[in-house]
């Protein structure tokens, strides 16, 4: 098979990364040129728990965030040749994990997206349109609430005063 070299850190890259960075690039270059095995686990070991819990933020899924954090790696290490040392290895890898879990999360709300405007088929070939309960009353059903209430504040004020007071104490 072919070996395939990395670029050395610069003095610049050096002095400008952390100690944690420079060390994670060794080991990318061990993964890139030696095709090493170990390498490419520990970086994965040393990742997985950051890469897991900031899928799980943002898709609120165990089950996704698991499958979006082996996606991640995947993608990473098919394209480690294609990371440079200007910015930290963990830098690379987040962002490679938050475009793959904000491309999963569109996918999937297109998916479960209807729109309320197009009709829609039956099984039957019949049309119709999709009718979506609000969460507040429509002005009917506001002014069929307040007529209620009203009639209920009635019955209550003719009661005997002791039941009065009980209804007025735990209702209103």
């Amino acid at each position: 098979s072919q070996t395939r070299k990395v670029e050395p850190l610069s003095e610049d890259n050096e002095q400008r990364l952390t100690t944690k960075a420079v060390y994670d690039y060794a080991l990318v270059k061990r993964a890139i040129e030696l095709s090493d095995q170990k390498a490419f686990a520990e970086l994965l070991q040393r990742y997985r728990e950051s890469i897991y819990f900031m899928m799980l933020k943002m898709c609120n899924n165990k089950d996704d965030a698991e499958d979006l954090t082996i996606e991640a790696f995947g993608r990473a290490f098919k394209k480690l040749d294609q990371y440079s040392p200007d910015y930290a290895f963990s830098t690379w890898l987040f962002k490679i994990a938050s475009n793959n879990a904000i491309d999963f999360l569109r996918k999937k709300k297109q998916k479960y997206s209807i729109s309320i405007d197009n009709k829609i088929d039956s099984s039957e070939g019949a049309e119709h349109s999709s009718n979506f309960k609000a969460n507040v009353l429509d002005p009917e059903e506001q002014f069929i609430k307040k007529q209620k209430i009203e009639h209920l504040r009635l019955l209550v004020e003719n009661l005997k005063p002791r039941y009065k007071e009980m209804i007025e104490l735990f209702y209103f």
